[in-house]
């Protein structure tokens, strides 16, 4: 699992909530390349992070997606829907100027998993 790139908690419980901190579509530590296989590997990494927890991606209430380029919002939005495959969480998206290591996709996630 990718190390966080800056002085945060990749992931936190609060009460029965999971938050997970936006998720890059990196693999062993590189960006892999387009949005398509950003936004995959973004959601992947939101689902390792869940893991850790015992939760998968069907816990996730609300997204927060930030991409680089809106132009590029049918083809994230195509991936995204692959990568949640029924599973419709709350969502916003917004465009932004930049996200770390130049990424153009990152994903943050609030889940709803009560402690057993």
């Amino acid at each position: 699992m990718a190390a966080p790139i800056g002085p945060y908690s990749p992931s936190v419980r609060a009460g029965d909530f999971i938050i997970v901190s936006g998720q890059l579509g990196v693999v062993d530590g590189a960006l892999v390349d387009g949005v398509t296989a950003q936004t995959t590997q973004a959601v992947a990494n939101l689902a390792d992070r869940l893991a850790e927890y015992g939760a998968d991606l069907s816990a996730i209430s609300k997204t927060m997606c930030f991409l680089t380029d809106m132009s590029t919002f049918g083809e994230f939005n195509d991936a995204y829907v692959a990568a949640f495959g029924d599973h419709r969480p709350a969502r916003s998206t917004i465009g932004v100027a930049a996200l770390p290591l130049n990424g153009a996709v990152e994903i943050e996630a609030w889940a709803y998993f009560p402690e057993r």
